[in-house]
């Protein structure tokens, strides 16, 4: 039966008070259970059985472990939020079934809670997020003291002395020298934006000696101690006696949920190093206004982050003939014929074959009648919308031609083109590319994801760079000088072989010049005055409202003072307010629909 609850959702939120003799000797002990059941997003009040106080289960019960309850007629899973609380009265409550094994602790689950609401999801998902992903009854040893030979340099025992501080990082210094920095101060957490990063990394500190656990396979053996690295959800690993929390390329979009609650976990490492009291230090060779207004920046010398950036060669279009079609250009076709150990990767981040036709005939453009937008030419060269999915045959609505121009070529169609003019064989690289697919090539395309599938390269070459800089998002010019940085990474610093190739007609671009001379304040400085002028994050807080029930949500939301609605545009709104506690206020506060709903805070790709 449901227990009566206090409003959790207000903040800050307090433990129950521990009279546990007294209550004991009533009706026995009760706990509080947040089922982790799809639609059910509070707790209910359960009896812990005799039996288990007999014969000592009792002991490991407590707040944030796992349990199976009775919830209506059937047995689910949960988790125990608060212990020995005053149940109400003249109520018969059920007992517990299951001890199923430990959780979060009980201050990750007040972080929890805090996620929940200034995120606006449910509770049980950031908790199913915390939790193992197996059941665990003990935990092992904690791993010996580690000795640390040689002195960390100065640079990384120097990003640890303040609370709030923000590296810069070049993109190709080792990240090393700051983790063994860390680990001289005790047990550290490391989040990074890639499983592939977070193994390579992993496997690195094992090398040298350093016990290290991998989320979130590892959880028993990261709550033991030693240094946890994990992506995104390793945020909220039970991490022992916590010294400093790491995030490595904290600009990286992939740091953020998808999933409600979005949360990010460069604003959870932040809340829980503040409560922990420990340092957290956000790195990134191309900090995020985000980042740079809420901690120090430490910078390395400006000769030496210079040089740590690659060689950039831009070919610059404007000369050319602006009607003619196609990406390939003259310098171009002689870069990608150069044979080298590395293999050479072309960027461009439109798939199919084409994603701009016109009819050779009557030259009208081939668009989408019911929705007026650009019909695209996928691989089996059947023309698709882009609203709905809608596929038709290649035929001009007009004339009834079937023979089209190519405008816009797409990932399929230049591979063709290059493999010709290249004289030899290119891979597309796709999320089905296996490693056999790749063996013996030297020459490959793909969206900006191919940039995580290699390790090294000769020369990345981005085919219509113009694309990232006039996309339209707000914070298209930070993504796209983070896609240098990636490709600065491949290449390797300033005079070793590798280097960047552009192609655009905006040579003297702020983000262009930022990666042409290494320095990212060429772009933030700028970037800055121009979200202020704007009223964009990080000097507002933005939620982008969804879904089937979307309309009622935001009839309920009304017309608050000092909020700025937007919309509604294909079938969404945007809501911005004066900051994030704000934001979260109003969120919280509005009555919930049935039916689905998104609410998507901090959306970063507006």
């Amino acid at each position: 039966m449901p227990g009566k609850m206090s409003d959790q959702s207000q903040l800050p939120f307090q433990d129950a008070n521990h009279d546990s003799e007294s209550k004991e000797e009533t009706i026995g002990r009760v706990v509080r259970v947040l089922p982790d059941v799809g639609g059910v997003d509070r707790p209910f009040d359960y009896l812990v059985p005799s039996s288990w106080i007999a014969d000592g289960r009792d002991k490991s019960l407590q707040v944030g472990s796992r349990v199976r309850i009775p919830f209506g007629p059937r047995r689910v899973a949960g988790w125990v939020v608060e212990d020995y609380v005053d149940p109400p009265k003249e109520v018969k409550l059920r007992e517990l079934t299951k001890l199923s094994g430990m959780g979060p602790s009980s201050d990750m689950i007040q972080i929890a809670r805090w996620v929940s609401y200034r995120w606006a999801g449910k509770l049980s998902s950031v908790l199913k997020t915390a939790s193992p992903l197996r059941n665990i009854d003990r935990l092992p040893a904690s791993p010996s003291d580690v000795t640390i030979g040689a002195k960390p340099p100065n640079w990384a025992v120097e990003a640890l002395e303040k609370p709030k501080r923000v590296l810069r990082m070049p993109p190709n210094e080792d990240i090393l020298p700051l983790i063994k920095a860390t680990i001289r101060t005790g047990n550290a957490l490391v989040i990074v934006p890639s499983i592939e990063m977070a193994k390579s990394l992993t496997g690195d500190l094992k090398k040298i000696g350093i016990p290290v656990s991998l989320m979130p396979h590892q959880w028993a053996e990261a709550a033991a101690g030693g240094v946890v690295v994990g992506t995104r959800s390793a945020v909220f690993a039970p991490v022992r006696e916590l010294a400093a929390i790491l995030i490595f390329d904290e600009h990286d979009g992939t740091l953020q949920e998808e999933r409600m609650p979005t949360w990010h976990a460069r604003d959870v490492a932040i809340e829980r190093a503040r409560r922990a009291e420990v340092p957290c230090v956000l790195i990134s060779p191309t900090p995020s206004l985000e980042a740079l207004q809420w901690g120090l920046l430490q910078k390395f010398p400006k000769n030496h982050e210079s040089e740590s950036w690659a060689e950039v060669q831009i070919i610059d279009r404007r000369e050319e003939n602006p009607l003619r079609p196609g990406l390939l250009s003259d310098d171009l076709v002689q870069l990608i014929r150069v044979k080298d150990e590395d293999p050479t990767i072309c960027i461009l981040n439109r798939k199919g074959r084409s994603r701009l036709l016109a009819c050779s005939h009557c030259g009208e453009l081939v668009k989408c009648e019911d929705h007026q937008v650009p019909l695209i030419q996928d691989e089996d060269e059947m023309l698709l919308c882009t609203v709905d999915g809608a596929r038709q045959p290649s035929l001009c609505v007009r004339c009834g031609s079937t023979r089209f121009k190519n405008l816009r070529a797409g990932i399929s169609r230049l591979r063709e083109e290059i493999e010709a003019l290249a004289r030899q064989s290119t891979v597309e690289i796709t999320s089905d590319t296996k490693a056999a697919d790749v063996a013996g090539c030297k020459l490959f395309i793909g969206t900006e994801a191919a940039l995580h599938r290699f390790k090294k390269a000769s020369q990345v070459i981005f085919l219509d760079f113009d694309q990232e800089l006039l996309a339209r998002r707000f914070r298209a010019n930070e993504q796209a000088l983070s896609l240098l940085a990636q490709a600065s990474r491949l290449v390797g610093s300033k005079g070793s072989n590798g280097k960047i190739v552009i192609q655009t007609r905006q040579p003297d671009h702020e983000v262009l010049q930022a990666a042409v001379n290494g320095n990212p304040e060429l772009l933030s400085e700028s970037e800055k005055e121009r979200r202020k002028i704007l009223n964009l994050p990080p000097f507002s807080a933005q939620a982008q409202i969804s879904g089937a029930s979307a309309e009622i949500f935001m009839n309920s939301l009304g017309k608050p003072e000092g909020i700025k609605i937007m919309g509604p545009r294909d079938g969404s709104w945007l809501v911005q307010a004066p900051n994030s506690e704000d934001l979260a206020e109003l969120l919280h506060k509005t009555e919930r629909p049935s039916g689905r709903l998104r609410i998507q805070v901090d959306p970063q790709n507006i």
